[in-house]
C-alpha cells in the first residue's frame, strides 16, 4: 500500500474540522503548512503516516531542531500531534504516534506587563502627537489622535485582543452601560466592561473624530459598521491597529518589546493586583481554563509580596520586619 495512501484526504478533513471550529485563518495557514510539510517529508521515505516508527519521529524532529527556532519547532509540532489526534478521532488512523516521543519544551515566560505611570505615559504620547501636527492637518489629526486615545482606553479598560478591537462594531457598543460584546477565540462571545475614561474617550471618538474620518473616504458601498476607522474612512484592520499602538509606544519612550497585547496583560495584572478574583479576570479576558489565567498571578511582585504577608504566620513578625543585620547571632 502507498505510503500516502489518504494523507491528503487525511489533511483536508483536519483542515475543515478546523474551520468547522471557528479556528482563525492564521492557524488554519500555520496548520496547513506544518502538517503538510510532515506529511511531505514522510512520504519521500516511504513512510506510511498513519504508523510511523520512532525513529521516522526521532529524524523529523531532528531536522525541525536543527533548520528552525525553537518557538517554531513547538509550533508545528503542536499542529502535528493535533492532526494525529484527530485523525485517531475519526478513525483513520490507530492512535497517536508522537506521544512516545520526548519533545522540547518552550520555557514558560511570564508575560511583560506596564506600570500605571506608563500607561499615562502612552496616552500622553496621543495629546503630543496631535501638538505636533501642522495647522494643515490639525482637523484630520485631531480625529486620529481621538481615535487612538479611544484604542488605547478601550484596550486596557477591557482586555481586548487586537483582533478584538478591530472587530468590535456599533452592533456590540453599549455605551451607556460601559459594555462591549466581543467575540473571541473559538467564537467565544464575552462582554467587556468600559470604565468611565474609556466611556468618555470613546463617546469624544464617536462625537468628534470618526465623523472626521468617515468624510475621507471616497469608495462605493456602505459605509463600515465598524467602530475604528483609518485615515481613508475604512475599517482600521489588525495591521493598522498593531502600527498605531506601535507608534505611540516608542513615542511614549516605552520599553522595546512592549506591543498591544502588553495592554491585555497589563489589564488583568493590575485587576488581580486591585484585588479581583481571578476566577472573574478568566472570564473578563475570555480563558477557556483557569490556568491560562494563572501565569497572572506570577507577574506581579507586589501581589506576591501582599499575598504572602496575609497568609504567611511569620511574614509580619517584628524581628523579620526589621533590619537582618540587627538580628543577635544564633
Amino acid at each position: 500500500m502507498s505510503a500516502t495512501t489518504g494523507s491528503p484526504a487525511a489533511l483536508d478533513r483536519f483542515l475543515q474540522s478546523l474551520a468547522a471550529r471557528d479556528a482563525s485563518p492564521h492557524t488554519q495557514r500555520a496548520y496547513r503548512t506544518a502538517v503538510g510539510g510532515y506529511l511531505v517529508w514522510l512520504a519521500e521515505r516511504g513512510v506510511d503516516w498513519r504508523s510511523p516508527a520512532r525513529s521516522d519521529l526521532r529524524a523529523y524532529l531532528a531536522r525541525l531542531t536543527t533548520t528552525n527556532a525553537r518557538s517554531t519547532v513547538a509550533q508545528r509540532l503542536a499542529a502535528i500531534r493535533a492532526f494525529h489526534r484527530f485523525a485517531a478521532r475519526d478513525g483513520l488512523s490507530s492512535g497517536e504516534p508522537w506521544g512516545a516521543i520526548a519533545t522540547p519544551r518552550l520555557p514558560r515566560r511570564l508575560p511583560r506587563v506596564l506600570e500605571l505611570e506608563q500607561v499615562e505615559h502612552l496616552l500622553a504620547a496621543v495629546d503630543a502627537d496631535l501638538a505636533d501636527a501642522d495647522a494643515q492637518r490639525a482637523r484630520l489629526a485631531a480625529a486620529l489622535a481621538l481615535r487612538d486615545r479611544a484604542l488605547v482606553e478601550v484596550a486596557y479598560a477591557a482586555g481586548l485582543r487586537i483582533s478584538e478591537l478591530a472587530a468590535a462594531d456599533f452592533g456590540s457598543l453599549e455605551l451607556r452601560r460601559g459594555e462591549i460584546r466581543v467575540l473571541g477565540k473559538g467564537r467565544k462571545e464575552r462582554i467587556g466592561l468600559l470604565g468611565r475614561p474609556a466611556r468618555v474617550a470613546l463617546a469624544a471618538y464617536l462625537d468628534e473624530g470618526r465623523p472626521v474620518l468617515l468624510a475621507q473616504r471616497v469608495s462605493p458601498g456602505p459605509d463600515p459598521v465598524e467602530l475604528f476607522l483609518n485615515h481613508r474612512g475604512e475599517a482600521l484592520g489588525v495591521r493598522g491597529l498593531r502600527f498605531r499602538i506601535d507608534r505611540l509606544c516608542r513615542l511614549a519612550g516605552l520599553p522595546l518589546g512592549v506591543s498591544p497585547h502588553t495592554l491585555r496583560h497589563t489589564f488583568a495584572t493590575h485587576l488581580l493586583d486591585g484585588g479581583a478574583d481571578l476566577r472573574v479576570v478568566q472570564e473578563l479576558l475570555g480563558h477557556e481554563s483557569l490556568a491560562t489565567t494563572q501565569v497572572y498571578t506570577h507577574v506581579s511582585p507586589a501581589r506576591l509580596r501582599s499575598a504572602y504577608r496575609a497568609a504567611h504566620p511569620r511574614a509580619t513578625n517584628a524581628c523579620h520586619d526589621s533590619d537582618p543585620r540587627s538580628e543577635p547571632p544564633a
